[in-house]
């Protein structure tokens, strides 16, 4: 059988990276299709498979404004020739999921998420409404997401990193979907010693917005607790805000100084609904039990008073804080802990992805 891989684009490694890796060992060789690649900003094990762009990958400043081309993807995506493979396989959280795959093949999509920026998260990633540049905007994000809706027919088969993603699919699309967690390398995040030194929570920023990085930092403020923020700009940055009392921004950092901030936090915080969270099973991984919103992807990887505390999203930072303030009176098992995290390890993940594609193909008619 002839497989193609397509992924958005490749610029650094993320949670759709480390899923599209194991897609890569499930399939050896197959070549990736995915409209934009910066060499040397993901692994050798993905750089080391024939990687095809699309006419995207010449364009001007791409490397520093990507995003602007947005409009331009759904033609990119749309342009590449897929008519000699049998399979196609899109790892998806913006326009893969619409290539096309020729008539007779088969087409299964994991979805990390319908485009957040065009559906539900819109007023958090562009909240200036008013001007021509926003009225254009939201003209392409209208156009964007009919367009996005109309080609989800082009998939046989839709997996959700989620049952929230699930929902999404289900709501946006029309369709329904498997669930099959992404993959944790649990292997490398242990547990390890006890933790030594003041306390402190640890939590991750980023640029998108739906993060909600200024409740955590309020919290651990209210809460007297140092709170280490790993990712986004460091204290150094000029691109970064003003740094808070009791906040630590590390900026980016290692696997294994990762790995050791989880090991020594007294607990990992997060307060925005993610469609997953793979850091929150690093967290769990590393014996660190976590805090969070009670909405999202969370839900299929925390069980309350077992894993760490849920809270209401309703009750904003002032969940945020009683849950935390919680946290050194409930006394968990990191063994407990690391051992919900094992039921998320990459082999895991090839064994349940490599079962729904045996499944879609024994449904096919013979002779199809």
């Amino acid at each position: 059988m002839r497989v193609a891989l397509v992924h958005d684009w490749l610029t650094g490694m993320r949670g759709g990276e480390k899923v599209l890796e194991e897609l890569c060992r499930l399939f050896p060789g197959a070549p990736i299709h995915t409209l934009f690649h910066f060499p040397g900003t993901v692994s050798e094990l993905i750089e080391s498979h024939p990687i095809r762009t699309s006419f995207l990958q010449g364009a001007p400043r791409l490397k520093e404004a990507y995003r602007s081309y947005l409009p331009l993807f759904p033609a990119a995506i749309q342009d590449f020739d897929l008519g000699d493979f049998d399979l196609v396989i899109s790892s998806s959280h913006c326009v893969a999921k619409a290539c096309n795959a020729r008539l007779g093949a088969q087409h299964v999509c994991y979805c990390h998420t319908p485009m957040r920026y065009a559906w539900d998260q819109r007023s958090a990633y562009f909240p200036d409404h008013s001007g021509i540049i926003a009225r254009a905007r939201h003209r392409v994000l209208d156009w964007l997401q009919i367009w996005d809706a109309r080609t989800s027919p082009r998939v046989d088969l839709f997996i959700a990193n989620s049952r929230f993603v699930r929902d999404r699919i289900r709501r946006y699309y029309d369709r329904d979907a498997e669930v099959v967690a992404p993959p944790v390398d649990v292997d490398f995040f242990t547990p390890g010693v006890t933790p030594s030194g003041a306390p402190f929570a640890l939590t991750f920023a980023a640029l998108a917005p739906y993060k909600k990085l200024d409740q955590a930092i309020e919290a651990c403020r209210r809460l007297d607790l140092e709170l280490r923020v790993v990712g986004g700009a460091t204290q150094d940055d000029p691109g970064g805000s003003e740094p808070s009392s009791g906040v630590r921004r590390l900026g980016r950092v290692s696997d294994s100084e990762l790995r050791d901030l989880y090991r020594q936090a007294t607990c990992f915080v997060q307060p925005g609904v993610e469609d997953f969270g793979i850091t929150t099973v690093e967290a769990l991984a590393c014996g660190c039990p976590v805090v969070a919103v009670a909405e999202g992807g969370v839900l299929d990887i925390v069980e309350p008073g077992e894993h760490g505390i849920l809270y209401s999203v309703d009750r904003g930072v002032d969940g945020l804080v009683a849950a935390v303030d919680k946290i050194p009176r409930m006394n968990f098992n990191k063994l407990n802990l690391s051992e919900r995290a094992q039921q998320f390890s990459p082999a895991r993940f090839r064994q349940r992805v490599q079962a729904l594609l045996h499944r879609l193909d024994d449904s096919r008619e013979p002779g199809s």
